[in-house]
């Protein structure tokens, strides 16, 4: 069970006194004090309660405000201030929303993969070699191309990289001679080498959780899911797989392993 570090109480009694009725006194007045006294001591209780409850499970801003309240009993006259009161010198919030600056989101289709036309574009051309049908040696001339897109990831900005393989036919014998596709790091994914190593890289070492990666993603324009994301992940697990394996075997190697058992509490999302 993880250990919680909880903010002190306030000066409130452990137990509330139990007195016998026939102890009672028979004053009216003294009754009504006790009674008052009582019902203050539980609903002090009553706000140590919720106030805990808020320290464990809220938000980390209110858990920011409850040492600020902490703060105030220490250092002020010991009195907090009403729950919700403005400081006198809080400027008024403004009301008009300021305007949307971000790039317009472009969904991407699965199907036509089709990417923003605003992201610049690097094509490479897949040509066979040399300018000869391998068969007879006749000239070759251009039938067509079949072109295709990834979406790469460079530091800073995206970019798409348009791979075209033109189709050539011999102008001799009618063979038609085009380059092999080049490899995707993901069969028939849309995400380049650059792209997943910066999901990744994002992911583990700088421990921003998908859902952050997907709205930094929409602020450019490009709109990717944290499904999608979910899946590129395990598509790079299952290729670093050999990696992990072979580090794997060189810190067994050793006569000493050392390990940090540290836990790291997951939250949900929205709450990082």
């Amino acid at each position: 069970m993880r250990r919680v570090n909880l903010p002190p109480l306030l000066n409130v009694p452990g137990k509330l006194p139990d007195m016998p009725v026939n102890r009672l006194p028979d004053d009216i007045d003294t009754l009504k004090r006790m009674l008052v006294s009582r019902e203050e001591t539980i609903a002090r209780l009553l706000a140590e309660i919720s106030r805990l409850k808020r320290w464990q499970y809220g938000r980390s801003s209110e858990r920011m405000a409850e040492l600020t309240g902490q703060l105030q009993l220490a250092l002020g006259d010991g009195t907090l201030p009403p729950q919700g009161a403005v400081p006198a010198s809080a400027p008024e919030a403004a009301s008009d929303e300021p305007a949307d600056t971000t790039a317009p989101v472009v969904p991407l289709r699965r199907r036509s993969r089709e990417f923003p036309a605003h992201l610049p574009r690097e094509v490479v051309e897949h040509r066979p070699q040399g300018c000869d049908c391998p068969e007879c040696g006749g000239r070759l001339r251009k039938l067509g191309e079949d072109a295709s897109e990834m979406l790469d990831y460079v530091p800073g900005y995206f970019r798409v990289i348009r791979h075209v393989r033109p189709r050539l036919s011999c102008s001799r014998c009618a063979k038609v001679v085009q380059e092999a596709a080049p490899s995707r790091p993901i069969a028939r994914g849309m995400a380049a080498a650059g792209l997943l190593a910066q999901v990744m890289v994002a992911r583990y070492a700088d421990h921003m959780p998908l859902y952050r990666q997907a709205g930094i993603y929409r602020r450019a324009g490009i709109e990717l899911d944290r499904a999608t994301l979910a899946s590129w992940v395990r598509e790079c697990a299952a290729l670093l797989q050999p990696l992990a394996d072979a580090v794997g075997r060189y810190v067994r190697e050793a006569q000493k392993i050392h390990t940090d058992d540290t836990p790291v509490p997951v939250l949900e999302p929205g709450r990082g």
